[in-house]
């Protein structure tokens, strides 16, 4: 349990934050970047709850997702040290990310085949579903740039990140009224 007594403690009005283990950096940071596009995620999906009240099999999954981008933040947040321990600190596991493909399977299998690219949009949970997803794609994107520069980032939790953006797709795929009232590119329509 975290308690929060104070909301503001103008330790980062210089422009630096903390890492987990204490070490000070940049709010510009690669890793801050990574962490904080996953927090844009999560309340991404919060905005997606507020349309999928009414459909409690994909309400639950939503927040079930959004507590585990919580794990994934603080993952991010703790650079991996040598020495760790098994299980010292909160990492994703692999076992998470092979439950989301499970349930990309199961949400995928009730979907007709795709026979044309979609338009983000649709019905509104469908619509904050897939600026959820772009907004995971970045998320990757920027865990990614993490690795390219040297840091150490958990294979599980870029498998992860890559793992939630396929799902949020055929979720928003789902959540337009299983892909009934999807929109449907149309190629060179406005030239």
């Amino acid at each position: 349990m975290v308690t929060l007594n104070r909301i503001y403690t103008r330790t980062g009005d210089q422009g630096t934050t903390r890492l987990a283990t204490g070490e000070p950096v940049s709010k510009a940071a690669a890793r801050v970047e990574a962490y904080g596009a996953v927090d844009e995620t999560n309340a991404c999906l919060g905005m997606a709850r507020v349309h999928t009240a009414a459909d409690p099999e994909l309400d639950t999954l939503l927040a079930r997702l959004q507590n585990e981008l919580f794990d994934l933040g603080a993952d991010l947040a703790t650079p991996p040290r040598p020495d760790e321990a098994e299980g010292a600190v909160l990492r994703v596991s692999d076992r998470q990310v092979e439950r989301l493909e499970a349930e990309i399977d199961a949400l995928n299998d009730r979907l007709p085949p795709l026979q044309s690219f979609i338009l983000p949009a649709g019905t509104p949970a469908a619509a904050a579903l897939h600026l959820a997803r772009t907004v995971c794609r970045r998320a990757e994107r920027e865990a990614v740039r993490l690795v390219e520069a040297g840091e150490t980032v958990s294979p599980a939790a870029l498998r992860y990140l890559n793992r939630l953006s396929d799902l949020l797709f055929v979720a928003a795929r789902a959540a337009n009224d299983l892909g009934r009232s999807e929109v449907f590119w149309k190629s060179g329509a406005t030239r």
